[in-house]
Order: structure tokens, then sequence, then C-alpha cells
């Protein structure tokens, strides 16, 4: 009987998870006319930032990507085609295209890195951090480099919130014993649902107003 646990699912979904912020991050490095090594710098913040700061903080040797370096070659191959794709069909790079891929890295990598904490039997609240960290870390990186202000903290819609509220709901599932694969799985869909629904609907948070003299 083969027992299906988090480990076994680990390094496909950070695979699907890092693969997805890669192109969130090729397609906002595209957006800005960057070239092709320009690209594949923020592809690789992107895909990587987040798990690697994840990796400090619990003093995980080596890093996930240093582990599976083939990941760097599929990332290059990754940017050289799409730059080649894109350019060869003329497609509209629109901020909106960004958002799916985005959405999806959020998903998994909160899940995940919440996930892994757990496993090294970090406190609740550290493993929730770990969780948001990973997941968002990477698309901060990805604005900054971009030289925008990083789309977690001004664009007043659920991004951080939802990727904490994911990471609490994989904690308190792992503590009714739901097996492990579902409480990366589960909450990671619900991530995904909610933030393509926040963006849709247009959900915001409240912002820090201040009153002008």
């Amino acid at each position: 009987m083969v027992i299906v646990t988090a480990s076994t699912f680990q390094v496909p979904i950070e695979v699907c998870a890092t693969l997805a912020f890669a192109l969130s991050g090729l397609i906002a490095g595209a957006r800005k006319k960057l070239d092709a090594f320009g690209v594949f710098v923020v592809t690789g913040v992107a895909a990587f930032g987040g798990g690697t700061l994840r990796d400090v903080l619990l003093d995980r040797r080596p890093f996930f990507w240093v582990d599976h370096a083939n990941w760097l070659w599929l990332m290059l191959m990754l940017c050289l085609f799409a730059m080649i794709f894109m350019r060869n069909r003329h497609i509209q790079l629109t901020e909106r295209a960004i958002l799916v891929p985005d959405a999806l890295g959020l998903g998994l990598y909160a899940a995940l890195g919440t996930q892994i904490a757990l496993n090294l039997q970090m406190p609740v609240i550290i493993c929730a951090l770990m969780g948001v960290m990973t997941a968002v870390f990477g698309g901060v990186l990805r604005d900054i480099f971009c030289n925008e202000i990083p789309k977690a903290f001004n664009d007043y819609q659920p991004y951080a919130v939802i990727a904490f509220s994911g990471s609490l709901l994989v904690v308190a599932l792992n503590a009714v014993h739901v097996p492990q694969w579902l409480c990366i799985f589960v909450p990671a869909g619900l991530i995904f649902i909610f933030r393509i629904t926040a963006i849709y609907l247009g959900w915001r948070l409240p912002g820090w107003k201040i009153e002008a003299e």
C-alpha cells in the first residue's frame, strides 16, 4: 500500500509554483521591455525569491533551487522560448496577464511553505508567516526589480491576507489530522479561487488615509 504524504507531492508542487511565478516574472520583465538578461533575472527572483527566503529563515540547506539545479536550465529555456514566441506572435502583454500565474503561485507556495514549517515543528504563527513569505516575497522582488511599488503593498486588494488565511487553514487541517496532501491542495485551491475572485469583483482592503492640509 502506497502512503501519500506531503513529501510525495513536494517536488511537483514546488515545480508548479516556481513555474507559475517564473511566468509572472517573465511577463513583467517583457512588459518593461527589458533585455534577455533582465528578463531572466526578473523571472529568477520571482520564481525563487520566496522559497529562498523561507529556506534561509528555516535554515534549510541546500536551498531548494540548488538541490534541483536543473530548474535553472528549465527557467532559461522558458525565457528564451517565451521571448521568441511572444515576439513572433506579437502578443500584447497586459498587467492582467500576470494575475493568473501569480495567483496560482500564491496558493501553491503559501500552502507548501506552511507545510514545510509544520514538518519542522515550528510554532503556528511562524508556520503561517513562512507560508506568507514564501508566497509573497518573490512577487515583491519582481515588482522592485521592475521599478514598481510592489502590488502586494499598494493595490488595496487582498493578497497577503488571503495567503495568511490559507496558511492558517493548512495548520488547522493538520491539527485535525487531515491527510497532508489534502492539507496542501485544499488551501492552495481556495487561495487561488479567492485571489482571482478578489481581482474580478474588485474586493478592496481599507486604506490608510491622511487628510491633506
